[in-house]
């Protein structure tokens, strides 16, 4: 098969949104996955706000400038990019908060029930809140089952309060079926949430159809929102009149302004809500959720497969890239918008990629992994990114020392 670099680029419908984006120049930026690229929007509202709100209004601005509705104006844009209706998102804190509330709402919902069945693989931070809400409550009323992915299935018994995963694994890029697993789990009684920290925005969602119970996921990947942008919580309608989250601040009061001693949950969605959110940072994802106005999740999906398949035939061409494994499903279907690579030498691989403008990351303990998002990423992009690895794998320039020293951050 022959690729036409320039008329992919040519015919790609999603190549006018590129124009929407802070992109350094001569920087090919495959990282969106851990962190997206600047929206134009966003510095406009982040000025705005300074500036404008903030630095004139004031406290006013709470009424005048309707920060009081923020975190739910921001979840219904983000709605549709999960397959849910209005009512059921909102924009809150972090997934690991998040994640606590559902944990505990939904254990407090199973009396008689306390495993939470998780993917051994699963993001780690997950694990740890599940770790830390057994630590809490005691194995009696919390007990974490992790299983590798092929277990999953078969630990799905009727003791098991929770099923708890990641829609799409951030090592390997695997995408679990979750229409599938929810209906399963569901056969057991069992209450499902998904962590969507590398599904929202990339890949086509279908929360409702599928009959989800509750999810996460964070605001500064696919969306875009900015390193620390707040994350966002789903809870299904269903089960709105009769769920009690744990950490009752007062944003999630029915009126909270009347500063009574006693808490009244807001009703609906909004009683996830717990402190005053930080404005800044929520303006900054509301905003950049604009870059999706008349586009469908389905073409960015349909551009993320063919950029992640121009990748691997592009790979497969040079054979001084043989020594990269792919980790990554071979079928398209079957992942994310991220291709993964293992080599002993990882790190350093990505380090002198990022030397030479090829933004990817690296995830331990050898994993090389690029992130495609298709909002600004060019097909020519991709073939540039493959001549940049195939002069550092081929001229083995990751071997030098100063490639070898590991920041803080990987």
């Amino acid at each position: 098969m022959s690729y036409n670099i320039a008329q992919l680029d040519k015919q790609d419908v999603l190549a006018p949104k590129r124009a929407l984006f802070n992109l350094p120049e001569e920087v090919i930026y495959l990282d969106g996955n851990s962190l997206g690229a600047l929206p134009k929007a966003s510095v406009e509202r982040i000025q705005q706000v300074v500036n404008q709100q903030w630095g004139n209004d004031l406290i006013s601005s709470w009424n005048k400038h309707n920060w009081i509705d923020l975190p739910l104006q921001t979840g219904e844009k983000i709605a549709p990019l999960l397959g849910a209706g209005p009512d059921q998102v909102v924009v809150c804190d972090s997934i690991s908060v998040n994640l606590y509330k559902l944990l505990i709402t939904a254990l407090t919902m199973q009396s008689g029930r306390a495993k939470v069945v998780s993917e051994q693989d699963n993001f780690p931070t997950d694990l740890y809140m599940v770790q830390g809400v057994q630590t809490l409550l005691g194995e009696t009323r919390c007990q974490l089952i992790s299983v590798a992915s092929e277990d999953i299935e078969n630990a799905l018994t009727d003791d098991v309060a929770v099923l708890m995963l990641t829609h799409i694994n951030f090592r390997t890029g695997r995408i679990h079926d979750m229409q599938r697993l929810t209906r399963l789990a569901h056969q057991k009684g069992i209450i499902v949430i998904w962590d969507l920290a590398h599904s929202a925005g990339a890949v086509p969602l279908a929360l409702d159809e599928c009959n989800v119970d509750f999810a996460v996921g964070c605001g500064y990947k696919y969306l875009n929102g900015g390193p620390g942008a707040p994350a966002f919580l789903y809870a299904a309608k269903r089960h709105h009149n009769k769920i009690s989250q744990p950490l009752n601040g007062w944003m999630g009061h029915a009126k909270p302004f009347e500063f009574s001693p006693r808490y009244d949950a807001a009703p609906g969605i909004k009683q996830f809500l717990t402190g005053t959110p930080s404005i800044i940072a929520m303006a900054a994802l509301d905003a950049a959720l604009d870059v999706f106005d008349s586009v469908s999740m389905a073409q960015i999906r349909q551009k993320s497969s063919a950029l992640t398949e121009l990748f691997l035939h592009l790979k497969r061409q040079h054979p001084a890239l043989d020594d990269l494994v792919l980790c990554s499903p071979t079928d398209s279907e079957l992942r994310g918008s991220q291709l993964s690579f293992s080599h002993p030498a990882a790190y350093a691989i990505c380090q002198a990629l990022i030397d030479h403008n090829v933004v990817p990351d690296f995830r331990a303990p050898d994993i090389v992994r690029f992130g495609f998002t298709p909002l600004y990423l060019s097909f020519a992009d991709v073939a540039k990114a493959i001549a940049v690895l195939h002069n550092i794998m081929q001229q083995r320039l990751y071997t030098h020392n100063k490639y070898r020293t590991k920041a803080a951050v990987t």
